[in-house]
């Protein structure tokens, strides 16, 4: 296992960022012929949508969190 880097680029709480990136962790390596975590996850939290989006560098993980724009969209994860 390499190294991860998070950048939170957002007002959202670390933690809860944290636990966003894990989710796609545990989707697994599904991007890049199954190399790298999904390039791009879009969530909504408080009708405002979200993403992490993702860049497989040599000796690490890198996740990006950002806010989107606003999001009326309900079947998101909130």
């Amino acid at each position: 296992m390499g190294k991860l880097i998070i950048k939170n680029k957002t007002e959202i709480n670390d933690l809860i960022v944290i636990d966003i990136i894990k989710e796609v962790i545990m989707m697994g390596r599904i991007s890049n012929n199954d190399k790298q975590f999904c390039y791009l996850t879009a969530v909504a939290i408080n009708h405002e949508e979200y993403h992490v989006v993702t860049d497989l560098r040599k000796c690490s993980d890198v996740f990006t969190f950002y806010k989107c724009k606003e999001y009326k969209n309900e079947n998101l994860n909130q």
